[in-house]
């Protein structure tokens, strides 16, 4: 069977300009690669009707399907069914059932259409229209010379729900079962990507299907796994026994799968654990409760927190003694590990997380720019102090410092 080559064209000056991320690009690649069609190129192009069409005699030539998202509105600088006819010199015609949607639509909302709004119902005599379950303008599929365009409105919403609906078939129909790709992405934390990779570097070599790649990223590290088979029971088997291999490594570090997001896991181990946290936050000024409560469901295990920047406030409201800022100071084990107790405390929880240090640009009683304690505290007894120097600007070392204290509490969630 030939092989599919595929290319994404983007169309919008925003993107450009990097006002916003070209992320419909990175979802469709996803979407593609599981029917193990090849995306070659990804084109981005400004809102100008000559560039447009110089974009689209590439992708022709170069690409068996070309998906195109963005230039399908109403106003003067949608320039994608302009730019297509240009090169195809296919007569375009309105959509009647599109036009009724159009008139419904502001007729519900009391308000009146103005003609630019027709632009959108505008088609290519013959193509096949890609119902728009999400939005107004419809999606469209042509043949032009061999080659299968999709044209997506620029909207993610829209883009995935046409897509899902309406090519997403097309795919399993031009493919077959013998294509198919299945990616399992595993999550590390506390380990670097260097160390992983060291780890796992036998397999790595080895590796053939499924492939095995790290990737770092700002919470932690992880492996995407990519298997090729012929149904999803093959796919599913050769991903299980992989990622087996992987965990008796390394698993101990392993928190979680496809999107889940650690805090997403400690929310979970809290809920099942039948547990309640509260964090006292000085240097990350709420970062870490903000994770938290980030999750869904999350006010069944978190009741809030406090930000205690100020020695006053750790002082008069979170209740760290008088003798422990003067002899220790703010900056030390000893009061992290009594902020932890004082918050668990007061907000009536079994588990008490704090966070004190120096995140710059100076230091602070002695201590340098990236000191950092983490304690937890819970109602059984367990106290625990960590210390750290971070390096980096002043964001980048609370942020850090925020997901230490992810990692620090999972562990402790986790034994």
């Amino acid at each position: 069977m030939k092989q599919v080559k595929a290319e994404i064209v983007a169309v919008g000056t925003e993107l450009l300009l990097g006002q916003i991320a070209n992320t419909n690009a990175q979802w469709l690649s996803q979407q593609l690669a599981q029917y193990g069609i090849n995306v070659y190129n990804h084109a981005v192009v400004g809102d100008n009707l000559d560039r447009v069409e110089e974009a689209f005699l590439q992708a022709q030539g170069r690409s068996d399907i070309i998906i195109v998202t963005g230039g399908l509105g109403p106003t003067d600088d949608d320039l994608t069914r302009e730019a297509f006819q240009r090169i195809s010199k296919l007569e375009m015609v309105e959509h009647q059932a599109t036009i009724d949607k159009i008139e419904m639509y502001f007729k519900n909302h009391t308000s009146n259409m103005t003609p630019n709004n027709r632009k959108q119902a505008r088609i290519f005599k013959g193509c096949t229209v890609l119902k728009n379950n999400a939005g107004m303008a419809p999606g469209m599929k042509v043949e032009l010379e061999g080659k299968s365009w999709f044209f997506l409105p620029g909207v993610p919403r829209e883009m995935k729900r046409i897509t899902t609906d309406e090519i997403i078939p097309f795919l399993r129909n031009l493919t077959g079962d013998a294509q198919m790709i299945k990616s399992l992405v595993l999550k590390f934390i506390g380990i670097g990507e260097s160390t992983l990779e060291h780890e796992l570097k036998d397999l790595i070599i080895a590796q053939s299907n499924p492939t095995i790649a790290p990737l770092a990223q700002d919470d932690g590290v992880v492996i995407r796994l990519t298997a090729k088979g012929s149904s999803e029971k093959q796919l599913d088997e050769l991903l299980g026994k992989t990622k087996e291999q992987i965990l008796a490594r390394v698993g101990d570090h392993f928190f979680g799968e496809n999107d889940q997001t650690i805090e997403q896991v400690i929310v979970e181990l809290l809920q099942s654990k039948n547990k309640k946290l509260a964090a006292a936050e000085s240097l990350t000024g709420g970062m870490f409760t903000e994770k938290i409560i980030s999750v869904s469901g999350a006010s069944s295990v978190c009741p809030g927190g406090l930000v205690c920047y100020d020695t006053k406030v750790k002082q008069n409201i979170l209740g760290v003694a008088e003798q422990t800022i003067q002899e220790e100071g703010t900056v030390s084990e000893a009061c992290a590990a009594e902020m932890a107790d004082q918050i668990r405390k007061k907000f009536d929880s079994q588990i008490g997380i704090s966070f004190t240090g120096v995140a710059g640009p100076n230091e602070i009683e002695g201590q340098p720019v990236g000191k950092v304690y983490i304690a937890i505290s819970d109602a059984n007894g367990y106290k625990k102090v960590d210390s750290f120097l971070f390096t980096g600007a002043r964001f980048s070392i609370r942020k850090r410092a925020s997901i230490k204290g992810l990692e620090i509490l999972f562990n402790y969630l986790k034994s």
